[in-house]
């Protein structure tokens, strides 16, 4: 791993679970981690609700665009967080890998979106106190 360690948050549409933990992942890092987010079938946009409940604590990801997942963005990662894209996700030895099993926010309300988030939110930490113990 580099002094950089690069992680990719990887979910279906790109849309919600992965977009709001590179959110969080950008903010509480502060530049420590690069932060890469792709989806196995992504979506044209952000899912509104998910911007909503970022903005509620203070992380914008308005101008997100969903991304489709690359061969080369997983090669590129020391870490690949994944949720719920199931083997869609190649695997490369020496990367570090977890699958974080998430309720999927699409067309879900607000507070459960808000409990999403704030699951997300407890593992980016946990993630990151591990990939930067000095910071911890």
């Amino acid at each position: 791993m580099s002094d950089t360690p690069t992680v990719l948050f990887v979910c279906v549409h790109n849309a919600g679970r992965s977009q709001m933990a590179a959110g969080f992942m950008s903010d509480l890092s502060n530049g420590a981690v690069e932060v890469l987010s792709a989806g196995s079938e992504p979506k044209d946009q952000i899912n509104p609700i998910a911007i909503e409940a970022m903005a509620e604590v203070g992380i914008d990801i308005a101008d997100n665009v969903p991304k489709i997942l690359t061969v080369d963005a997983v090669r590129e990662s020391d870490a690949v967080i994944t949720m719920g894209c199931g083997d869609a996700c190649p695997i490369f030895p020496g990367k570090r890998y977890e699958d974080w099993a998430l309720e999927d926010p699409a067309g879900k309300d607000i507070e459960t979106v808000r409990r999403v988030r704030d699951d997300i939110r407890g593992r980016v930490e946990q993630l990151l106190s591990e990939l930067l113990p000095a910071r911890a």
